[in-house]
């Protein structure tokens, strides 16, 4: 089963990451290498956060759309990557969001299969 582990920031990973970017660098990338090495990781990708800021388009039902500066859900935490794995199942997918090393959120989300 894939399974998207979405990576959120938050204000604590932010801190850490501007007080050493190169030490929280080296945690973060030992992580994604045991999971490689674990033959778990497909894939991922980060999204930039710090210099360009996000923005957000809503499409009505109308057909219209409004451009929205900004994320679009705003709050603490920042969308700021995802990482895809194949696991065994939910229950191991769960215990590898776990094992990340850095303050982050992870959501756990299922890769829809095709039908």
């Amino acid at each position: 089963m894939k399974y998207a582990l979405v990576i959120f920031e938050t204000d604590e990973s932010r801190r850490r990451i501007q007080a050493d970017r190169a030490a929280y660098r080296k945690e973060y990338e030992g992580w994604i290498g045991g999971l490689a090495a674990a033959g778990k990781l497909v894939g991922g990708e980060a999204l930039e956060t710090e210099r360009i800021a996000p923005a957000t388009v809503r499409t009505a039902a109308d057909g219209t759309s409004t451009l929205i500066d900004g994320p679009a859900h705003a709050g603490e935490e920042t969308l700021g990557g995802w990482f895809i794995v194949e696991v065994a199942d939910r229950a191991e997918a769960f215990e590898l969001a776990k094992s990340l090393p850095t303050p982050e959120t992870v959501e756990v989300r299922p890769i829809l299969e095709s039908a």
